[in-house]
């Protein structure tokens, strides 16, 4: 599947690319204020751009959107499995949408424990994180139900805490 890009978003991307090793830093003139945050969203909602401490960077999909190979140490690529990088590679209940889940990140760490049987209680997706309890608790509505689509089962039983686990798809709750 080729990623259209318009005409502004194709001038950032090759500039960045041609220019800064995949640094976004330059803007077309006609883009300035508000517009150029508009378009660093519109860039970074479509996956094209990355960040990077305080830096916006081409992400993965934004060279192959270019058409061009990967440049510098921006994103190193895993040898030989690109897609291995996009998604962990025992997520099957994630892989329908192809999410973006780094390896080894905090976000794949919770979904590992979330994809046990018995799932992870609070405490526990503290304790893996380092996070705070309503920091576990955001990421899992946002980043893992709504931009993932993870179905997250809740469940308390009578004098325990309570648990949360990924539905596997196909199985009701």
């Amino acid at each position: 599947m080729t990623t259209t890009l318009t005409a502004t978003q194709q001038a950032i991307l090759a500039h960045a690319h041609q220019h800064t090793d995949g640094k976004i830093e330059w803007f077309p003139e006609k883009i300035k204020g508000g517009a150029r945050q508009k378009v660093l969203d519109g860039l970074f909602n479509r996956a094209l751009i990355t960040k990077s401490a305080s830096n916006w960077l081409i992400a993965a999909e934004g060279y192959d959107a270019l058409s061009v190979p990967r440049k510098g140490a921006v994103k190193p690529p895993a040898p030989d499995s690109n897609d291995s990088s996009a998604t962990p590679s025992t997520d099957s209940s994630a892989n329908s949408k192809t999410p973006r889940v780094r390896e080894n990140s905090k976000q794949a760490q919770m979904i590992e424990l979330l994809k046990r049987p018995d799932g992870a209680t609070l405490t526990q997706l503290v304790q893996a994180t380092g996070w705070q309890s309503h920091t576990v608790r955001g990421a899992m509505a946002g980043s893992l139900k709504k931009k993932l689509g993870l179905t997250i089962i809740s469940e308390k039983a009578t004098g325990q805490e309570r648990t949360y686990r990924i539905q596997e798809q196909g199985v009701a709750a």
